[in-house]
């Protein structure tokens, strides 16, 4: 009896430590590694892999061949610091306000980062921000640092030259590991190397090809500008900020020539991109995190690079050189040389990536889970995918270049030599240019609004992107596009409603009031309150 119950006991508790041996075991494999590779500025077209037909991006292109390639990601606005808030919240910025270069993410919002670091993930960071507030920083990330160094040569024009406002710039002559991206990814692939505990989150957002347009050698000089085919720009129907873009930057007298070299240079910027991508994706290949580790490539946003006759970007440009960016993502037992056609937003890597990590968000947001899509399922063709810009006159600090015109504004923006000086001047003095903007896209259309307390409809765009797929004939306003205007405007509206704003999902107690302070009812008194007791003093308090 006894030698059963015994053997009845090992038998019970080696049951418990196989069951808790695979609990820890699935758990384990739950806890993914996960490497951000976020260049600034790149757009989808301008890779080898997206169909360029003179790019060289062979690590780039090698990993696509590993991967999921998203035909269609677009970003959910073209500036910098309001795209990175919707990419790490799900939120498109107009949810809380993100709208701004200057309103980062704060203690009090959600953000991907801190959603892995509050569940164990060692979060390291390397390269610029546009991100996270002072505040954000302790609950999302365990260290972040912009490594700095020069990688852009100097202007390749002297100032008051056509072209100095061009952001082309001479190659960089330096020492390439100098380079402050390259050493921001040297430090990445440092840590590779150190063998650190998992599970851990590397997030690269990097400078380049961010303009100035420029890199090092033998990059800067890889592409030869003749081969390129530029959309052209003096082009009918398009709104008022091409002119004035070219008017206020002095790129007018600027010919076909000028615009192809410089947007051979863009593209030498992102071969430079790539070899930075190669030496990181060997570094984890050699480190043995690869079969544990999802990687995922995109951009905040795309740049003109010449396109059109204009340069850089702009806050309300919302064409698909701005809009669609690169997304490749490989996961472990996911699909190789897998195109998604579906339409994605680039916010949609939070619900992905906590879908990979078994996080529950906390928050609500609008990013779609892309994990099955990963896997080889068929997409959505039906998706319709949303942008948005600009700046509206009634707020007028949000505007680059604020206090120029009065002297009240300070910085490197008031100052005339400044590479940005014409940027923000343009805003100031046309804010109409620059005013707020959306735009919904399906594989079909994309229509373009853009509205001012000042101007409810100020040069909209609307365009048939099977007969148009370069955008280059704004057909808005035209009877035979009328029903499609129509229709386009209805779902704006819908989308409008349906994401205009989120609700915390922590509930405050209602009823609730502090206690009164000390000497209270003396106060109460003076004011002409009568005290009858404590408890009075209490109700009148709250009252008043």
């Amino acid at each position: 009896m006894v030698r059963s119950s015994l053997l009845a006991l090992g038998l019970f508790i080696l049951l418990g430590l196989v069951v808790s041996a695979k609990g820890r075991s699935d758990d384990n494999k739950k806890k993914m590694n996960f490497i951000i590779f976020n260049p600034d500025e790149m757009r989808a077209e301008s890779l080898g892999c997206y169909g360029h037909p003179v790019s060289k991006t062979p690590n780039l292109d090698a990993f696509a061949g590993q991967a999921s390639r998203f035909e269609q990601c677009h970003t959910t606005y073209t500036v910098c610091s309001q795209s990175r808030s919707s990419f790490m919240t799900g939120w498109y910025p107009h949810v809380r306000g993100h709208r701004t270069l200057w309103y980062l993410l704060h203690d009090d919002e959600p953000n991907l980062l801190r959603y892995l670091k509050k569940d164990g993930y060692t979060v390291k960071w390397w390269g610029k921000n546009d991100l996270l507030a002072p505040d954000a920083f302790n609950a999302s990330v365990e260290s972040a640092v912009q490594l700095g160094g020069s990688q852009n040569g100097p202007n390749a024009f002297d100032f008051g030259e056509a072209g100095y406002y061009s952001f082309l710039n001479k190659p960089f002559t330096g020492d390439n590991n100098t380079c402050g991206d390259y050493r921001n990814v040297k430090a990445a692939i440092d840590f590779l190397d150190s063998k650190p505990s998992e599970p851990f989150m590397i997030y690269l957002p990097l400078t380049k090809p961010h303009p100035p347009y420029s890199a090092p050698e033998p990059f800067y000089s890889s592409i030869d500008p003749s081969t390129l085919d530029l959309r052209p720009w003096n082009l009918t129907g398009k709104p008022d900020y091409h002119d004035l873009i070219r008017s206020y930057r002095n790129l007018t007298s600027l010919d076909e020539d000028f615009f192809k070299k410089l947007q051979a240079v863009y593209l030498g910027s992102i071969s430079y991109s790539d070899h930075l991508f190669g030496l990181l994706m060997k570094a984890l290949e050699d480190s043995g995190f690869a079969d544990s580790t999802t990687v995922l490539v995109f951009a905040d946003h795309g740049d003109y690079a010449g396109d059109y006759g204009l340069v850089e970007k702009w806050p309300s440009g919302l064409e698909d050189v701005l809009t669609r960016v690169p997304l490749l993502i490989r996961t472990p037992g996911g699909a190789t040389n897998n195109v998604v056609k579906e339409q994605v937003q680039h916010m949609d890597i939070v619900a992905t990536v906590l879908s990979l990590a078994n996080i529950s968000a906390e928050h609500t947001h609008f990013s779609k889970d892309l994990t099955h899509l990963l896997h080889g399922a068929d997409g959505d063709m039906d998706r319709v995918v949303f942008s948005e810009g600009g700046y509206g006159t009634n707020e007028p600090l949000d505007f680059e270049g604020y206090g120029c015109l009065n002297s009240t504004g300070s910085g490197g923006m008031c100052n005339k030599k400044q590479i940005y000086y014409p940027k923000g001047m343009q805003q100031q003095e046309k804010p109409l240019s620059v005013c707020r903007a959306v735009s919904i896209r399906t594989q079909t259309y994309k229509l373009v609004m853009r509205s001012d307390p000042e101007d409810p409809d100020h040069h909209s765009e609307l365009y048939d992107l099977a007969k148009d797929p370069r955008q280059l004939n704004n057909v808005y306003g035209k009877a035979e596009y009328a029903d499609v205007q129509t229709k386009l405007k209805a779902q704006l509206l819908i989308w409008y409603i349906q994401t205009s704003d989120v609700v915390p999902f922590n509930h405050d107690p209602r009823g609730y009031f502090p206690a009164p302070q000390k000497n209270e009812s003396f106060y109460l008194m003076k004011a002409g309150f009568p005290i009858v007791s404590e408890l009075d003093a209490d109700v009148i308090w709250h009252q008043h």
